[in-house]
């Protein structure tokens, strides 16, 4: 695994082994809270990274109140 380095806005740059972490969880719909605590960077470093990749991180849609039948 390569070393992260830090970026001109002061963040540190994502690896590639990052960006295959980020990607499992963002398919699967996991909440933008866990993927943050599992890969150790604030939600919103987890936003940009995953709207600069094309990942959608919207969560899987389900029924508002349940199964209601």
């Amino acid at each position: 695994m390569s070393e992260a380095k830090p970026t001109r806005g002061g963040g540190i740059e994502w690896t590639d082994d990052e960006v295959r972490e980020l990607r499992e969880p963002a398919e699967g719909h996991a909440p933008i809270g866990l993927i943050s605590v599992r890969l150790r960077r604030s939600e919103g470093a987890v936003r940009v990274k995953a709207e600069a990749e094309g990942m959608s991180l919207a969560p899987a849609k389900r029924a508002q109140y349940g199964d209601m039948s």
